[in-house]
């Protein structure tokens, strides 16, 4: 508060000093009062020299202004042009105050898509002569009777430069503060309108049942009792020129919003009914109770609540319409049901059909219902549908499911779709997941939307889905809610089904208990619940801090050279550097690596790396056939059981186990003892260039020295020699030749192995 008042007197002070003597008080009380009631926080920034531009700017415009005018204008500030600076650009109004001015302004404003950044709007009293001169701005408090009271609006918004853009800003605005006019200015009549309906529904009532005219006349005058925002009124006549119903304006009974400056000689929201629909207008129902198909420019952006009231000839024939547009007031919204006319009646036909003693819990349960049901729908819907909906949601009895209910409007211009869903679940992603299912099912062209959170587990989201006029598209409301129940189903609710559903029931449940909440909002994103129901079973695997589990997949969405690869490590961290070099050695290149901790409940932490890898083995990998020997070869080469070498490469090349790659290893080491002059890098290249031989290699070593095949170990050594013999004509480097038929040379040449032996504990 202090730097505002320190700003305040910075402002009159200068007022005194540039401001001519006899001017200098009346512009000092204008700034004092515009800046009186803002926020301090809006002037934290706000130079002495432009807080006092801007008082001294706007009291320039107010200077003239005929009674009934209306004074706006949209400019960007400049220092040597208006004496102050913003970086936005700035409106400025003066008007003759009435209700819904600042609302109605901000209202459309915010439609434009503009950010407001700041606004002002005190009310003055002011003096001004027959020329609409501003003679004197008078106390708050004053009591004086020529003291005229104006609205005085400051407002920033995001800056524009083109002056078309200016234009149709300050037009757009223009036209809402004569639609708040037009409705203050009739407000009285429209209420007379009311008065008038009433009284004949007294004097010369059609032909109803005496309680529902009662009753009808019981909620005109509810509604006349300051529930109601009377915006616009018009009266219609009804015809049926060429066969079609038509709704043609009653020329002179405009008031309001529905005034006669721009209206036409038809109702254009009736004339794009459908044909079958428009003929409803016919029903003899007294009260016609919902939504125009249009949002209200004054005061709230909500569509606009329509009270239609049809007029009868001395038949009982509907002749017409008188309709009230408006909104109703935040009284009666926190009405109780039981209090409204029209709507107690539907209350109590539930209550008495639901056949709950009274007093008892579900009475109880479903009066809450009734008490706190979205209370724009309880003005439309049916007694019967209101019935259907409110027993639908007591059987729901707070349990942790999702159900969707929906009401057609009569007149076919939108859909009311209750939708509740567990409390824990409901996000604003959840909410616009919802929101994209209803456009999609009922071809919605827009959306309003509202929420209700209470101590009940269960969320509430009211949606109005307005449809294009003329289309009323067909829907399977079971199917709506099927997907609904897809979309808001938690990654952990699909977690406990998969656990269900591959360790059953008993273990299933166990094993959620222990890891509900064990994964990481980066490992949910990566990987489906069944996914992670195998992951699980991998960590239950663990139990030392030297185990280490392995998962060799191939990802669906990617392609055939790209494989998945998850370390599972119980308790510390493991080293990037000592896997990398292991993986690269196994002929793979490591793409990128994401490390995820789960925490499982009374357990100690395990660690998931999953790395995404390119192998060179050419060609389409089917990662069955070399999961197991890949894997295998991997934690030996971890633990140090095997050489962490390039013969490794050949596990997925040749598709080679660990064990036969030691054969090849072995040959290579007994060459470099007798003289070889290639080294074993070299070695490794040349075997993995040519993998098929190698393949073929292993098979003759196989064939002629295990002791299970040595009844027929002479043909197959033959048949594999001369298909060693025949592969090495291909080869063209002749370096890779001689490697190849001294691996060959040397095979033939063993006589005894211990490869086929084991230890005592089985191991090779």
């Amino acid at each position: 508060m202090l730097v505002k008042d320190e700003l305040l007197d910075k402002v009159v002070a200068r007022v005194r000093e540039q401001m001519p003597e006899d001017q200098a008080p009346r512009v000092e009380e204008f700034a004092r009062q515009y800046y009186g009631w803002v926020d301090a926080a809006d002037l934290e920034d706000r130079s002495p020299i432009d807080a006092y531009g801007a008082a001294l700017s706007h009291w320039s415009f107010a200077g003239r202004r005929e009674p009934g005018d209306w004074k706006i204008r949209v400019y960007n500030p400049h220092f040597e042009e208006h004496g102050w600076q913003s970086t936005h650009t700035v409106i400025e109004m003066v008007n003759d105050d009435m209700p819904f001015l600042v609302d109605s302004a901000r209202m459309e404003i915010n439609r434009q898509g503009y950010a407001i950044h700041m606004i002002l709007h005190p009310v003055m009293n002011v003096r001004r002569d027959a020329e609409g001169r501003l003679l004197e701005i008078l106390p708050p408090d004053t009591d004086e009777e020529d003291a005229i009271s104006e609205s005085v609006i400051h407002v920033e918004v995001d800056r524009q430069t083109e002056p078309e853009v200016l234009e149709d800003l300050k037009q757009s605005i223009q036209k809402t503060l004569d639609d708040v006019k037009a409705a203050v200015e009739d407000w009285p009549e429209m209420r007379g309108r009311v008065e008038d309906i009433v009284s004949v529904l007294e004097e010369n009532p059609p032909d109803f049942e005496p309680d529902d005219l009662a009753e009808t006349r019981a909620f005109l005058e509810w509604v006349d009792a300051d529930n109601f925002t009377f915006l616009g009124y018009r009266e219609y006549d009804l015809s049926t020129p060429n066969g079609e119903e038509v709704l043609c304006t009653v020329q002179g009974s405009g008031l309001g919003i529905l005034r006669e400056t721009d209206s036409g000689p038809v109702s254009r929201s009736f004339a794009e009914l459908p044909p079958g629909v428009r003929k409803l207008a016919r029903t003899p129902k007294l009260l016609n109770l919902t939504k125009a198909n249009s949002r209200a420019t004054v005061h709230r952006p909500s569509y606009l609540d329509y009270i239609g009231i049809k007029k009868f000839d001395e038949s009982g024939e509907v002749t017409g319409e008188r309709r009230f547009l408006g909104l109703y007031t935040f009284s009666a919204y926190i009405a109780s049901v039981f209090d409204i006319p029209l709507v107690r009646r539907k209350v109590r036909y539930v209550l008495e059909r639901s056949g709950f003693p009274e007093g008892s819990h579900n009475e109880k349960d479903l009066v809450e219902i009734l008490e706190t049901y979205p209370r724009d729908e309880l003005f439309q819907i049916s007694k019967e549908e209101l019935f259907e909906i409110a027993m639908g949601i007591v059987h729901l009895q707070e349990r942790h499911r999702v159900r969707f209910f929906v009401r057609r409007d009569t007149y076919g211009r939108f859909f009311s779709c209750l939708v509740f869903v567990p409390r824990d679940r409901y996000n604003t992603v959840i909410r616009e997941r919802m929101q994209d299912i209803l456009l999609r099912a009922f071809e919605g062209a827009n959306v309003e939307y509202n929420v209700r959170l209470s101590e009940s587990v269960l969320a509430r989201v009211h949606f109005i889905i307005y449809t294009k006029p003329g289309e009323t598209p067909e829907y399977d409301e079971e199917e709506i809610e099927g997907r609904i129940v897809e979309t808001t189903r938690s990654w952990t609710d699909s977690l406990y089904d998969a656990m269900i559903e591959q360790c059953g029931e008993e273990q299933g449940i166990e094993l959620f208990r222990k890891y509900r909440d064990a994964f990481s909002p980066g490992y949910r994103a990566g990987f489906l619940p069944r996914t992670a129901v195998s992951d699980v079973q991998r960590m239950e695997t663990l139990k030392s801090d030297d185990d280490l589990g392995m998962s060799l997949y191939h990802p669906i969405e990617e392609s055939q050279d790209f494989l998945g690869f998850k370390l599972f490590r119980l308790g510390d961290q493991v080293s990037l550097s000592e896997i990398l070099p292991l993986l690269e050695d196994m002929g793979v290149e490591v793409v990128d690596e994401r490390p995820h901790e789960v925490k499982p409940a009374g357990s100690p932490p395990v660690w998931i790396y999953d790395f995404g890898l390119v192998h060179e083995a050419g060609g389409e990998l089917q990662t069955g056939e070399v999961k197991e020997i890949f894997q295998d070869a991997f934690v030996r080469a971890w633990r140090g059981a095997v050489e962490n070498d390039g013969f490794n490469r050949l596990v997925l090349r040749a598709r080679l186990t660990w064990r036969e790659i030691s054969i090849l290893r072995a040959y290579c080491k007994y060459l470099r003892q007798t003289g070889s002059t290639f080294s074993q890098d070299y070695m490794e290249d040349a075997l993995v260039s040519n993998q098929h031989i190698a393949r073929l290699i292993v098979d003759l070593f196989e064939a002629r020295l295990d002791p299970s095949r040595q009844n027929r170990a002479e043909a197959e050594s033959e048949r594999l020699k001369e298909e060693i013999e025949e592969a090495l004509e291909a080869v063209v480097s002749l370096d890779e030749d001689r490697i190849l038929r001294s691996f060959l040379d040397i095979t033939l040449a063993t006589l005894r192995t211990n490869y086929y032996q084991s230890t005592p504990d089985g191991d090779p």
